[in-house]
Formats: structure tokens, sequence, C-alpha cells
């Protein structure tokens, strides 16, 4: 946005903070020593349920995925049991959680019960895979791009999951988070970032250029790996928000919440109705 002049464009003054990992951003955010962090809509659900106010508007559909070796003979999610699966996120991570409701569904085994669960950060799960020591992963989208540009294979992701699950509407995974008091209050400021970040997006997906400006904030060198990235980067762009996604968004809450329980949700049994900004 800076680097195409978007922000002049819009007569916006953006400034950016680097903050350790996200969870600092949700500290910050909740310290009002930033207005707009990005996160996901359950937890902003379940911030409102302990009467903050943040809301939720869509940023992305990229999400995680499950990959194997290339000589992997899992073939398919049917193929998991007794196997050692590497989770990013820990135990109520949502990609996880939505597999384990897939495998219910269609085979009729608890996966949880069925499989040697191996817990640890995305990096680390990349390095054990790639070593053998796993038969499977459930990692965030850009880490299971770095291993499919290196042979393994896709079996599924979340969309996938969900289509599994009966849901065919794209549910963005991830948003833009604010308090929807402040929003109130700057509401043309915030349609403005919005719209510009839509455009930014389309250039990125666009045109090479652009795209080339922010490869080094990747930390990715190979050519092959870069060009997945942009692929799956583009296929999160949000094509379409509005009632149907968010009746699916209440559908996906309910399969989580089955799934997870209060640990996820914070004690609330129902999505929040205020959970989206309406822009």
């Amino acid at each position: 946005m800076k680097q195409e002049r978007l922000e002049q464009q819009y007569g916006l003054i953006l400034k950016h903070h680097l903050l350790s990992n996200p969870q600092a951003g949700k500290i910050a955010l909740h310290s009002k020593a930033v207005d707009i962090i990005v996160s996901d809509w359950i937890w902003v659900s379940r911030q409102r349920a302990t009467e903050s106010d943040f809301v939720f508007a869509p940023y992305s559909n990229s999400a995680g995925a499950l990959v194997v070796p290339s000589n992997s003979k899992v073939r398919t999610f049917r193929d998991l049991k007794g196997k050692r699966i590497g989770i990013a996120g820990g135990g109520l991570d949502k990609n996880w959680l939505l597999l384990r409701a897939l495998v219910e569904k269609e085979s009729r085994f608890d996966l949880d019960q069925s499989v040697d669960k191996v817990f640890a950060a995305p990096p680390l799960l990349n390095d054990q895979i790639q070593r053998g020591n796993l038969d499977a992963l459930i990692n965030y989208w850009h880490y299971a791009v770095r291993l499919e540009a290196r042979g393994f294979k896709r079996i599924l992701d979340t969309q996938d999951i969900l289509q599994g699950l009966g849901i065919t509407e794209q549910v963005p995974s991830l948003g833009y988070v604010f308090s929807e008091k402040w929003a109130t209050s700057n509401k043309v400021a915030l349609s403005k970032f919005l719209f510009a970040s839509r455009e930014a997006k389309d250039l990125l997906c666009t045109n090479d250029r652009v795209w080339q400006n922010i490869t080094p904030l990747t930390r990715v060198v190979r050519i092959e790996t870069q060009a997945l990235m942009r692929q799956r980067y583009c296929e999160g762009r949000i094509q379409q928000w509005g009632a149907n996604e968010r009746n699916a968004a209440t559908k996906i809450f309910n399969l989580l919440y089955r799934m997870g329980g209060e640990k996820l949700t914070g004690g609330s049994s129902e999505l929040d109705k205020g959970t989206f900004w309406n822009y």
C-alpha cells in the first residue's frame, strides 16, 4: 500500500508496529496501542462474550493444509489411522478440529484417539517431516507451501475439509479486527483502508513488479516456492462476503464448539451475532 502510493491515493496515514507474535498484537489491541490487527473470527466472538466490542472484517481465505511426503502411502484422510501426525497450533487448532469432524462423519472413528499427535511450532514441524519423523503434517498455509514446493503432497486443505462437511461457502479464516466503537467513529477512514487493502492484494496478484517488491518479506529464496506462495496467497482473496458466508460461519462455529468445547470458544456456545463488521 505504501510502495504503490495507495496510502496517499486514499488519503490515509498508516503507521505499522512490528510485534513479536500474534498474541502481542492482541494485547496491543486491548490496550489501544494499535487500532487494527489481523486475527480470526472465533477469537473475536470469544472476546465479545467477555464484553469486548471487537469486530471482524474479512482479510483472507487462505488456510491450513494436510501434507505428506511424496512417497507416502497416505492418499486420503482415511489412511491416517495409526500414523504420526504433526499439528501446528495445538490441540485446539481449528484445522485439526475440523479434520477430526470430517473423519468422524466419513469414517466413523475418532482421529484424536487413533493417531500419534505431535504439537510444535510450524517451522519445527516442517523440519521434522523433512527428516522423516512424521507421517503427515497439518500446518498453516504458508508453511505447507514450503513443503509442497519441495515435492510433498497436499492431501487436502481447510476448504476441502469444509466441503466434506457440507459447507460450500468460502468463509475467510483471517480478518482485520478492531473496536466497534472505534470503527463507528472512524467509519470513512476505515472504509478507505479496507478498499485500499483490497486493491493492494489485487496488485500483488496481477502485477509481477509489485509482487517482487515484497518477496523479501516472505523470506523465501527458491523461485518454485515463491511462485507457489503467490498462487496460494491469491487463491485466498475474498471473492464473496454476504449473508450466506455469515450463515456458513455459524455452522463452522457450531462444529468447532462440538469438537473443541468451551476451551476454544471461551464459554460461549453460540457465535456472537455482532462478530462481523457491516460495511
